[in-house]
């Protein structure tokens, strides 16, 4: 068989054996198949999209394009949570080491930014001296330490993801059900987790911008994902407002240890929600509520913050420096334009933060870490005219400007709506 066969025979529609698809993962993890041949497989993929079969095969293809973790000998559970991306999500930051001081294992790795939707890599960066470059032998010797590790994509974990997927975002095929989940999931399981919590965003600020496209990507990764033998509990949530108060790099670090410390908000009740979710899928409560309470109980009495705390300090983050840190220079608080109930439209907040320098629109863009928006009202507050409700954090007077008028474009009070849209 060459590649060339597999390529025509995607052309045409028809169905690929996992033999082909093995081929195709294997050439592309070691780039014995060469770009412009895979490119073109994409784009026949992208017209005439796998089938759920094909899709598992694909997925289990690409895990086994490298190394997976074996995490034998640690302690069970052993967890990873995804998220499809959004503006504001530093959920992570919160949910691993509230998850860790619940009892349980979590390792994962984690993705850069592009465009509107943060990076937790570039988030955590923020943090004086943070290491995000841990190889498989230290991601379980640490994980085996204090039950909790995370790092950037290796090389050495599900390589063909890596090579598709920067062919994806090259070649106009990102928007293929079967391609999203086979990336999603062959690092789930190539990072050696058997309890999965995936976060499907919906939303002006996220990937799938409706409930219809929000739902369908999660039936998919749930067929998927359970033939390929994870144990997953989904929810689809709203992005069509950020996610918590605080969008930029540095300050959603500052958020998300706010939220560990015991800060109530929105953005806190769904982290425990989620961690509830997971310990109920883990068997570590009898059902999600149980589940929620515990997770509270775990910021509660400290725990969670110092989980949070040993991470850092494990993979090399000074949170002094990081509190001693200089803000962005330039500091402007925007006025309600109207009263009503705050909404913020989280597409054109996540331009104004690319804008100040806070997110990339090319691979290669540097991030400022300082700049960004605070949200002064959480969603739903009742606000009245010329009431303080953002503050931009800028490095220019003119950047800061040209922020605050975007958002007040997209300020429309309406009535609260739950984060959690749906779950299964």
């Amino acid at each position: 068989m060459t590649f060339l066969d597999a390529i025509v025979r995607r052309r045409d529609g028809l169905h690929h054996t996992r033999e082909e698809l093995d081929f195709l993962a294997k050439g592309a993890g070691d780039k014995s198949i060469p770009d412009y041949q895979l490119s073109a497989w994409l784009m026949a993929a992208y017209l005439n999209p796998l089938s759920i079969d094909e899709t598992v095969d694909l997925t289990l293809a690409m895990a086994d394009s490298g190394e997976r973790l074996d995490l034998t000998g640690l302690p069970k559970p052993w967890v990873d949570k995804h998220s499809t991306g959004g503006v504001g999500d530093k959920t992570t930051i919160v949910l691993l080491p509230l998850l860790a001081a619940c009892g349980l294992t979590c390792v994962k790795m984690s993705g850069r930014g592009l465009g509107i939707t943060g990076g937790t890599i570039d988030k955590l960066e923020s943090i004086p001296g943070m290491r995000l470059d841990l190889g498989p032998s230290e991601l379980i010797s640490q994980a085996r330490e204090i039950g909790l590790a995370l790092t950037g994509q290796t090389p050495n974990l599900a390589p063909a993801d890596k090579t598709l997927y920067a062919l994806r975002d090259t070649t106009g095929t990102v928007a293929s059900l079967p391609l999203i989940v086979s990336s999603i999931l062959s690092k789930k399981l190539a990072g050696g987790a058997e309890t999965v919590v995936l976060d499907v965003k919906c939303g002006s600020g996220a990937f799938m911008k409706t409930p219809e496209e929000a739902n369908a990507l999660a039936s998919w990764l749930s067929q998927v994902g359970q033939r390929c033998g994870l144990n997953l509990r989904l929810v689809v949530s709203d992005m069509f407002q950020p996610l918590g108060r605080m969008i930029g790099n540095s300050l959603e670090v500052e958020e998300a240890l706010a939220v560990l410390d015991g800060e109530p908000s929105p953005f806190a009740d769904f982290c425990a929600t989620l961690a509830g979710i997971t310990l109920a899928a883990c068997g570590l409560a009898p059902n999600e509520v149980s589940g929620k309470e515990t997770a509270q109980s775990a910021i509660e009495s400290g725990s969670a913050r110092k989980s949070a705390a040993l991470w850092i300090e494990a993979q090399g983050g000074d949170l002094r420096a990081f509190s001693q840190r200089q803000r962005a220079p330039y500091q402007i608080e925007v006025l309600s334009p109207l009263s009503g109930a705050a909404a913020f439209d989280a597409g054109l907040v996540g331009q104004a933060v690319v804008a100040l320098g806070g997110g990339r629109q090319r691979k290669e863009d540097r991030i400022d870490s300082e700049v960004g928006i605070e949200l002064l009202t959480d969603r739903g507050d009742a606000v009245s005219v010329g009431q303080p409700i953002a503050r931009i954090h800028a490095r220019t007077a003119e950047a800061a400007q040209l922020a605050s008028e975007t958002i007040i474009v997209g300020f429309k009070p309406m009535n609260p709506s739950s984060i959690i849209l749906g779950s299964g």
